[in-house]
């Protein structure tokens, strides 16, 4: 049976959670998601250079699928845009079924559309769920559930687009993009609930930005301060999670590379051949790797090569295979990256990040800040409603924070469960950047797959707790007769007594001036970040 998220409430991942934008289902459709626009991709680009005259992609890269296939293709097609196999891992792929109850049939009239492959695939929940099911259970054979998602979607699409399926690209490229998207999509829900939580802690702040209470500092009381600079801290946390957290989500990157990173796979689908680092365009002479210039052609040390003669970059084993100080980014495998990422919406890096893992480590650190700052806020509410404090309440709702033996009390669930998310994210984003610091070679090892659960789970800490948040603070109540008598009760000789002869002397009542204008510098920035006050 799925996890429905039983031991993780206000998480959990049932019909209608916030959070279910990071279960299982949601990461089966992000990958279908990858895969479908790569696809697009490869069959516009063989569209403009290499259709057969029925209007299927050509043979030629079939050989993602069977690497002895014939890549001469049909008359015309050019032999140079072969796909060798992209990843050593797809091996494993033609010993792997998963049962979709689809008709592979279906694609061969007409053109071939990938998308309502998809639709059919996962397109109601209750297939989606099934077929996530199959494969989380045939995902151990290669470690990670891409390589029997691409058997079930090349099974499904036909046999005029299935060799369009992921050619040129590597599992890892597709995991990681599609967590991307998911994390993206929750980032975005998670700044929304956080611009609520924001606009309500300002509120609270602007309406108490004057109101005298009592501060305190190790679990003592202090010195008096406002009731509005508490909410003004708040209010100053969520600001800073939500910039963080904005940026950083849309900064995410597509993840692109092929088998280990080198691009290989894209270069044979761009229509080029790559021969120890020079690119040898279709139809072109190879050197024989055998021949030796002469001795009769090589330059005299005294003689400089002319303009005309230079070559136009280093072509051996090492060097670059573009001219000094070109980026590359003219090369036709990176055009079909960066059409991949516009399918996406995704920002392309200048290069693959298999292994050097900043986009994973700089979300998760953002959706840990997410979790502790509104975990400040939990904190000081749930100190603020116990008995003899009293001073705030959290919103009443029907059922909400009762208990199952004790018909009296209110408990303040809302404060409770965002606290139990700032306790658990910032051990999930440890794992994280742990892994990270772990990471090896072009793909790691154990490390790369730490990751997926503590970045799934820290996205449903964040988002369930951006969501809490923001009906807490719309909904809170203040008790302001209670806030009134604590400041009272907590101070020697209450507030009659000055502060000048160490809470001890007479004098003026204390000036919480000072307090009211930090809250009023706080509301200024809030102003100036949304462009609405308070």
């Amino acid at each position: 049976m799925p996890d429905v998220g039983l031991l993780t409430p206000g998480a959990d991942v049932a019909p209608g959670s916030p959070a279910a934008l990071t279960d299982d289902v949601a990461v089966l459709r992000a990958m279908l998601r990858v895969e479908a626009a790569w696809v697009r991709v490869v069959v516009g680009h063989q569209g403009d250079h290499h259709v057969d005259a029925a209007g299927g992609v050509e043979s030629a890269v079939r050989d993602d699928l069977d690497p002895a296939a014939d890549s001469a293709g049909p008359s015309g097609a050019v032999a140079s845009v072969r796909v060798a196999d992209p990843d050593p891992e797809f091996d494993a792929v033609a010993n792997i079924h998963v049962d979709t109850d689809i008709d592979a049939d279906a694609n061969i009239d007409g053109d071939p559309d990938i998308d309502a492959v998809v639709e059919r695939l996962a397109g109601s929940d209750d297939d989606a769920l099934a077929l996530a099911t199959q494969l989380a259970r045939a995902g151990g054979a290669g470690g990670n559930p891409v390589i029997p998602l691409v058997a079930a979607l090349r099974e499904a699409a036909g046999p005029r687009l299935a060799p369009a399926v992921h050619a040129g690209l590597t599992s890892q490229d597709v995991l990681d993009t599609a967590l991307v998207l998911v994390l993206r999509d929750t980032a975005r829900a998670a700044v929304a609930d956080l611009d609520r939580a924001a606009a309500a802690a300002a509120r609270l702040a602007a309406e108490h930005r004057a109101r005298p209470s009592l501060a305190r500092t190790l679990a003592q009381a202090a010195v008096p301060t406002t009731l509005g600079a508490r909410f003004a801290g708040w209010l100053q946390g969520i600001l800073a999670a939500r910039a963080f957290l904005d940026a950083v989500s849309d900064a995410l990157p597509l993840s692109y590379g092929g088998a280990a990173g080198e691009l290989s796979g894209l270069v044979a689908l761009s229509g080029a051949t790559e021969l120890y680092g020079t690119v040898v365009p279709p139809g072109a002479t190879e050197p024989s790797v055998a021949t030796e210039p002469s001795a009769a052609t090589e330059p005299s040390a005294a003689t400089e090569p002319s303009a005309a003669t230079e070559p136009s970059g280093v072509t051996g084993p090492l060097g670059p295979t573009e001219p000094a100080g070109d980026t590359g980014t003219s090369r036709p495998e990176f055009a079909l990256v960066e059409a991949w990422g516009a399918e996406l919406g995704l920002p392309v890096g200048p290069a693959p990040w298999h292994a050097t893992r900043t986009p994973v480590v700089r979300i998760a650190s953002a959706l840990a800040e997410t979790c502790t700052a509104l975990g400040k806020v939990a904190n000081d509410v749930l100190q603020a409603v116990r008995p003899g404090v009293g001073e705030l309440r959290e919103p009443p709702a029907p059922g909400r924070g009762t208990s199952s033996a004790m018909a009296h009390k209110r408990n303040p669930v809302l404060s409770v469960l965002v606290r139990r998310s700032a306790i658990a994210a910032p051990h999930l984003a440890a794992q994280v950047l742990g892994a990270a610091g772990l990471a090896v070679d072009e793909r790691s090892d154990g490390a790369w797959h730490a990751e997926w659960p503590a970045l799934q789970l820290l996205a449903r800490h964040a988002i369930a707790s951006a969501h809490a948040a923001a009906e807490l603070l719309e909904g809170l109540e203040v008790d302001t007769d209670a806030v009134a008598r604590n400041l009272r009760d907590g101070l020697p000789g209450g507030l009659s007594d000055g502060m000048s002869d160490g809470m001890s002397g007479t004098g003026p009542a204390p000036d919480v001036a000072a307090a009211a204008a930090v809250v009023g510098r706080v509301l200024d920035q809030y102003a100036e970040q949304t462009g609405q006050g308070a």
